[in-house]
Protein backbone atom coordinates (compact mmCIF):
# COMPACT_ATOMS: atom_id res chain seq x y z
CA UNK A 1 0.00 0.00 0.00
CA UNK A 2 2.99 2.67 0.45
CA UNK A 3 4.16 1.87 -2.67
CA UNK A 4 1.27 2.46 -4.31
CA UNK A 5 0.48 5.55 -2.28
CA UNK A 6 4.40 6.71 -3.61
CA UNK A 7 3.80 5.91 -6.61
CA UNK A 8 0.43 8.05 -6.88
CA UNK A 9 2.03 10.88 -5.02
CA UNK A 10 4.91 10.86 -7.31
CA UNK A 11 2.70 10.80 -10.53
CA UNK A 12 0.92 13.73 -9.66
CA UNK A 13 4.13 15.79 -8.76
CA UNK A 14 5.97 14.98 -12.14
CA UNK A 15 2.68 15.27 -14.55
CA UNK A 16 2.68 19.52 -14.81
CA UNK A 17 6.73 18.57 -15.68
CA UNK A 18 6.13 15.75 -17.89
CA UNK A 19 2.56 16.33 -20.34
CA UNK A 20 4.17 19.17 -22.13
CA UNK A 21 6.95 17.03 -22.99
CA UNK A 22 4.81 13.97 -23.68
CA UNK A 23 2.98 16.02 -26.16
CA UNK A 24 5.62 17.41 -27.80
CA UNK A 25 7.25 13.57 -28.07
CA UNK A 26 4.21 12.39 -29.39
CA UNK A 27 3.97 15.09 -32.16
CA UNK A 28 7.77 14.36 -33.28
CA UNK A 29 6.93 10.63 -33.36
CA UNK A 30 3.98 11.49 -35.59
CA UNK A 31 5.90 13.59 -37.73
CA UNK A 32 8.98 11.29 -37.98
CA UNK A 33 7.42 7.73 -37.86
CA UNK A 34 3.94 8.60 -38.93
CA UNK A 35 0.38 6.44 -37.47
CA UNK A 36 0.13 5.35 -35.00
CA UNK A 37 2.05 7.62 -32.15
CA UNK A 38 1.55 4.39 -29.50
CA UNK A 39 3.11 1.19 -29.24
CA UNK A 40 1.01 -1.05 -27.43
CA UNK A 41 1.95 -4.60 -26.33
CA UNK A 42 1.00 -7.54 -24.34
CA UNK A 43 3.57 -7.54 -21.05
CA UNK A 44 3.13 -9.89 -18.21
CA UNK A 45 2.84 -7.76 -14.97
CA UNK A 46 2.41 -9.12 -11.42
CA UNK A 47 2.47 -12.71 -10.93
CA UNK A 48 2.80 -13.07 -14.50
CA UNK A 49 -0.43 -11.44 -15.37
CA UNK A 50 -1.05 -10.01 -18.75
CA UNK A 51 -1.51 -5.75 -19.08
CA UNK A 52 -1.22 -4.19 -22.07
CA UNK A 53 2.13 -1.99 -21.97
CA UNK A 54 2.03 1.15 -23.91
CA UNK A 55 5.27 3.46 -25.10
CA UNK A 56 5.84 5.84 -27.73
CA UNK A 57 6.66 4.24 -30.91
CA UNK A 58 10.44 4.23 -31.85
CA UNK A 59 10.41 1.90 -35.16
CA UNK A 60 9.23 2.00 -38.68
CA UNK A 61 6.85 -0.69 -39.74
CA UNK A 62 9.10 -1.31 -43.04
CA UNK A 63 8.62 -4.54 -44.29
CA UNK A 64 10.60 -7.13 -46.88
CA UNK A 65 9.45 -8.16 -50.06
CA UNK A 66 7.30 -11.10 -48.87
CA UNK A 67 5.27 -8.50 -46.00
CA UNK A 68 7.26 -9.44 -43.32
CA UNK A 69 8.69 -6.76 -40.95
CA UNK A 70 12.18 -6.02 -41.39
CA UNK A 71 14.30 -6.97 -37.93
CA UNK A 72 14.61 -3.53 -34.93
CA UNK A 73 18.30 -2.75 -36.05
CA UNK A 74 16.62 -1.88 -39.57
CA UNK A 75 13.41 -0.28 -38.73
CA UNK A 76 15.05 1.82 -35.83
CA UNK A 77 15.59 4.99 -37.18
CA UNK A 78 18.46 7.39 -35.29
CA UNK A 79 15.30 9.64 -33.79
CA UNK A 80 14.17 6.47 -32.47
CA UNK A 81 17.27 5.29 -30.96
CA UNK A 82 17.31 9.28 -29.56
CA UNK A 83 13.87 8.28 -27.85
CA UNK A 84 15.52 5.40 -26.32
CA UNK A 85 18.77 6.64 -25.02
CA UNK A 86 16.62 9.72 -22.99
CA UNK A 87 13.80 7.21 -22.25
CA UNK A 88 11.33 9.55 -23.87
CA UNK A 89 9.83 6.45 -25.10
CA UNK A 90 8.53 5.58 -21.89
CA UNK A 91 6.17 8.10 -20.80
CA UNK A 92 2.98 6.39 -21.61
CA UNK A 93 4.08 3.97 -18.93
CA UNK A 94 2.71 6.62 -16.28
CA UNK A 95 -0.46 5.33 -17.68
CA UNK A 96 0.01 2.34 -16.52
CA UNK A 97 1.45 3.20 -13.24
CA UNK A 98 -1.95 5.35 -12.73
CA UNK A 99 -3.68 2.11 -13.01
CA UNK A 100 -2.33 0.32 -11.08
CA UNK A 101 -0.34 -1.85 -13.72
CA UNK A 102 3.35 -0.88 -13.18
CA UNK A 103 5.62 0.76 -10.71
CA UNK A 104 7.60 3.83 -11.65
CA UNK A 105 10.43 1.15 -10.03
CA UNK A 106 10.16 -2.33 -10.18
CA UNK A 107 11.74 -5.61 -12.61
CA UNK A 108 11.36 -4.09 -16.41
CA UNK A 109 8.50 -6.13 -17.92
CA UNK A 110 9.36 -8.04 -21.02
CA UNK A 111 7.94 -10.27 -23.88
CA UNK A 112 4.74 -13.17 -23.04
CA UNK A 113 6.92 -15.62 -24.58
CA UNK A 114 9.63 -15.95 -22.02
CA UNK A 115 7.59 -16.77 -19.31
CA UNK A 116 7.90 -20.45 -20.25
CA UNK A 117 11.91 -19.83 -20.44
CA UNK A 118 12.25 -18.89 -16.76
CA UNK A 119 13.52 -20.84 -14.25
CA UNK A 120 12.08 -20.73 -10.80
CA UNK A 121 14.14 -18.43 -9.53
CA UNK A 122 14.29 -16.00 -12.90
CA UNK A 123 10.53 -16.12 -12.45
CA UNK A 124 10.29 -14.63 -9.27
CA UNK A 125 11.08 -11.19 -10.85
CA UNK A 126 7.29 -11.32 -10.98
CA UNK A 127 6.93 -11.27 -7.83
CA UNK A 128 6.58 -7.81 -7.51
CA UNK A 129 4.69 -5.16 -9.84
CA UNK A 130 7.00 -4.43 -13.42
CA UNK A 131 8.09 -1.10 -13.41
CA UNK A 132 9.65 1.83 -15.79
CA UNK A 133 13.25 1.85 -14.02
CA UNK A 134 14.76 -0.71 -11.64
CA UNK A 135 18.10 -2.39 -9.94
CA UNK A 136 19.02 -3.76 -13.15
CA UNK A 137 18.52 -0.83 -15.38
CA UNK A 138 20.91 0.75 -12.91
CA UNK A 139 23.57 -1.99 -12.75
CA UNK A 140 23.97 -1.71 -16.34
CA UNK A 141 20.56 -1.78 -18.11
CA UNK A 142 20.81 -3.52 -21.73
CA UNK A 143 24.67 -4.04 -21.54
CA UNK A 144 24.17 -6.50 -18.73
CA UNK A 145 24.04 -10.62 -19.43
CA UNK A 146 20.46 -11.64 -19.28
CA UNK A 147 21.84 -13.96 -16.41
CA UNK A 148 22.47 -10.64 -14.72
CA UNK A 149 19.78 -8.86 -15.41
CA UNK A 150 17.23 -11.49 -13.77
CA UNK A 151 19.90 -11.86 -10.79
CA UNK A 152 19.18 -7.93 -10.04
CA UNK A 153 15.58 -8.33 -10.59
CA UNK A 154 15.50 -10.84 -7.79
CA UNK A 155 17.71 -9.33 -5.36
CA UNK A 156 15.64 -5.94 -5.76
CA UNK A 157 12.26 -8.28 -5.00
CA UNK A 158 13.67 -9.62 -2.12
CA UNK A 159 15.29 -6.24 -0.76
CA UNK A 160 12.72 -3.89 -1.96
CA UNK A 161 11.86 -0.74 0.06
CA UNK A 162 10.82 2.94 -0.25
CA UNK A 163 14.03 3.80 0.48
CA UNK A 164 15.85 1.54 -2.15
CA UNK A 165 13.05 3.15 -4.70
CA UNK A 166 14.32 6.75 -3.96
CA UNK A 167 17.96 5.73 -4.42
CA UNK A 168 17.14 3.73 -8.11
CA UNK A 169 14.75 6.70 -9.21
CA UNK A 170 18.03 9.43 -8.10
CA UNK A 171 20.39 6.95 -9.71
CA UNK A 172 18.22 6.21 -13.21
CA UNK A 173 18.35 9.98 -13.74
CA UNK A 174 21.88 10.06 -14.07
CA UNK A 175 22.01 7.17 -15.94
CA UNK A 176 19.60 8.62 -18.54
CA UNK A 177 21.09 12.08 -19.07
CA UNK A 178 24.86 9.54 -19.64
CA UNK A 179 22.80 7.47 -22.06
CA UNK A 180 24.59 4.11 -21.32
CA UNK A 181 23.53 0.75 -21.47
CA UNK A 182 20.70 1.64 -23.70
CA UNK A 183 21.82 -1.62 -26.17
CA UNK A 184 23.71 -4.67 -26.21
CA UNK A 185 26.96 -5.48 -28.61
CA UNK A 186 25.15 -5.29 -32.30
CA UNK A 187 20.94 -5.12 -31.32
CA UNK A 188 18.59 -2.46 -31.09
CA UNK A 189 17.96 -3.47 -27.54
CA UNK A 190 19.27 -6.76 -26.51
CA UNK A 191 19.41 -10.24 -27.96
CA UNK A 192 16.06 -12.36 -27.68
CA UNK A 193 16.15 -14.67 -24.75
CA UNK A 194 16.19 -18.19 -25.28
CA UNK A 195 16.45 -19.53 -21.65
CA UNK A 196 18.73 -21.02 -19.39
CA UNK A 197 21.73 -22.90 -21.09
Amino acid sequence: MAKRIFDLVLLGVSLPVLLPVFVVVGLLVRLKLGSPVLFRQQRPGLKGVPFEMIKFRTMLDSRDEAGELLSDEERLTSFGRSLRASSLDELPELWNIFKGEMSFVGPRPLLMQYLPLYSAEQARRHDALPGITGWAQIKGRNSLSWDEKFKYDVWYVDNRSLGLDLKILAQTGQLVFGRKGVSADGHATMPPFEGEG
